[in-house]
């Protein structure tokens, strides 16, 4: 703990000495999104810097240092560099189009080398200097990206912890707007707690006057027992629209402070430890983010100071007066306070489930058709496990709602279903799919003695085994104008577990086919140099999904 906090005052006085790096794009610098904004799973782990909108944009170097790695791939950053620099600091840029044309060439020649388009290099130091402002790159809308844009990153070299970038650039960013409060979401944290007489969660919309300031609350909320509270906000910056997560959030409860968050650097290693800082299950069911204002047991990120680690005991009939201050980067401020009224209440009766999983211990749970083992270390919170099945005509299994309400986990936990339909000779083809508001995602899983296991990565959705014996469908894409356009278009698809790998010859020699995950095509550039001119040449492609489906495509063309 103490070297993580360290490490932050470390990259804040870094950070001070603004004007050792220079920007890199050579436009306006304006954010789509910025640090540790809420995404799906994770904290955004750099600051997306705008295009308008177009591709194939200049990036430069911020900074002299050496080229220490080069990542690319359909998904994820899609093409990305990474550049070590003397002060101890790593930048990374994802989403590009291309690389500048010294390093494509390297690149070109590292992908015939392990014939394979996605790589990943862990460049020799000093064999790709960089100086400061040199062109690196063109930016791009490559990998996981919704739109052109370039995301930008600085780590510190040694622990890979990511800072930041804006604590760098404040003086390029116009931002004089203060956050915006938009929800409250109040939580009963025991079975004892009560809301307005319900045990559940209770959302309240946080009202607005006339000129668009936050206003009192139209309604009022009873509370009883130990409670949670929630905070849905968010941010601007000027000239955009878009909308920003917020830096650091206080809590306050009759004048005192409670909680009080600021995240400003943090580590990859945590991963999946994000969820715990959110409101996952309002997260899956409402794709809405609430920052939880306290922090569960399981919840080891260093980046909270907390009274009772902010959960809130109502014993007393009165009022409650809580006040939430938000805050940006550039020191723009926004307050809300709001009252809870202290009622005793008594808790309605429910059924609670005989299955406690503790979140400081392992958690196995099982009967004839299924088992779940969740190793200590993989949930957050305590819960009370449940199980639902339903017999169906669709899959070969039982379908089962693992848990009635969403629990992430911090790594795969394994799941076994029974095969109650085990008819399959190649037992491969058997995978668990994973059943999310009526459309299905292959999980895969390993056969063995009529079950099936797989890791799964949260509870809450239903399972069941399915099978895939179909094999992906190969359509080349005008084939009598891939010569006179110098470039081979082929589209790929599978009906379930998706494609595993795709692969291309030319004359029985690899031939390098990109592809992005955002389109099924695979496009091969005609390389008369490697493949020779003038004569006749054979294109052998295979795809296979991942349960060992294969199909083959074959064709003969004059260049």
């Amino acid at each position: 703990m103490k070297k993580v906090i360290s490490l932050i005052c470390s990259s804040l006085l870094a950070a001070s000495a603004f004007g050792q790096y220079a920007v890199p794009l050579r436009i306006p610098m304006l954010l789509s999104a910025n640090f540790t904004e809420f995404r799906a799973n994770h904290f955004h782990s750099g600051i997306d810097l705008k295009t308008g909108g177009a591709v194939n944009l200049p990036v430069y170097s911020i900074q002299e240092g050496y080229v220490s790695r080069i990542f690319v791939s359909p998904s994820g950053y899609g093409l990305a560099i990474y550049i070590d620099h003397p002060d101890g600091k790593t930048s990374v840029y994802g989403h590009l189009s291309r690389f500048a044309s010294a390093i494509q060439k390297y690149v070109r020649e590292k992908q015939y080398e392990q014939e394979s388009y996605k790589i990943d290099i862990q460049v020799p130091k000093g064999q790709i200097p960089i100086e400061k402002g040199e062109l690196i790159a063109y930016s791009g809308n490559s990998g996981s990206s919704a739109g052109p844009h370039l995301h930008f990153e600085i780590r510190d070299t040694r622990t890979e912890f990511l800072i930041n970038p804006l604590l760098f650039y404040k003086d390029e960013i116009k931002d004089s707007k203060s956050p915006e409060f938009q929800a409250l979401m109040i939580y009963p944290t025991t079975l004892s707690s009560v809301i307005n007489d319900s045990p559940s969660p209770t959302r309240i919309t946080i009202p607005k006057d006339g000129k668009g300031n936050p206003a009192p609350l139209r309604q009022e909320v009873n509370v009883w027992g130990r409670i949670g509270i929630g905070l849905k906000a968010s941010d601007r910056m000027n000239d955009t629209y878009n909308s920003y997560g917020v830096t650091y959030v206080k809590l306050e409860m009759d004048g005192k402070e409670i909680f009080n968050y600021v995240n400003t650097t943090y580590s990859f290693l945590v991963g999946r430890m994000y969820n715990s800082v959110i409101d996952y299950q309002t997260w899956r069911d409402r794709n809405e983010f609430f920052l939880k204002s306290f922090v569960e047991p399981g919840n080891a990120f260093p980046f909270y100071k907390t009274v009772n680690n902010g959960y809130i005991q109502i014993d007393e009939e009165r009022d409650y007066h809580f006040r939430y201050t938000i805050q940006d980067l550039h020191g723009n401020k926004s307050e809300y306070s709001f009252t809870l009224k202290g009622k005793k209440q008594n808790a309605p009766e429910r059924k609670i489930s005989p299955y406690l999983f503790a979140w400081n211990k392992d958690n196995e749970f099982s009967n004839n058709d299924m088992s779940l083992s969740i190793p200590k270390g993989n949930i957050y919170n305590s819960f009370y496990f449940t199980l639902l099945e339903n017999p169906s005509s669709t899959y070969l299994s039982n379908i089962l709602r693992v848990n009635n309400f969403y629990v992430p986990l911090h790594s795969y936990c394994n799941l076994r279903i029974k095969v109650d339909k085990d008819t399959l000779t190649n037992k491969a083809q058997y995978g668990i799919v994973q059943i999310s508001r009526k459309t299905r995602s292959w999980m895969g899983g390993h056969y063995e003695n009529r079950f099936v296991k797989v890791g799964i990565r949260d509870l809450g959705d239903e399972f069941a085994v399915s099978y895939d014996n179909k094999a992906p469908a190969i359509v080349p894409i005008t084939p009598n104008l891939w010569v006179k356009r110098g470039i081979i278009r082929i589209s790929v698809a599978d009906n379930l577990s998706g494609i595993q790998s795709a692969r291309g010859t030319i004359d029985g020699k690899f031939a390098l086919f990109e592809n992005d995950v955002k389109s099924p095509v695979y496009s091969y550039r005609i390389d008369g140099e490697r493949i020779g001119k003038n004569r006749q040449h054979e294109l052998h492609f295979v795809a296979k999904d991942a349960c060992g489906n294969t199909s083959e495509y074959s064709y003969s063309f004059f260049y």
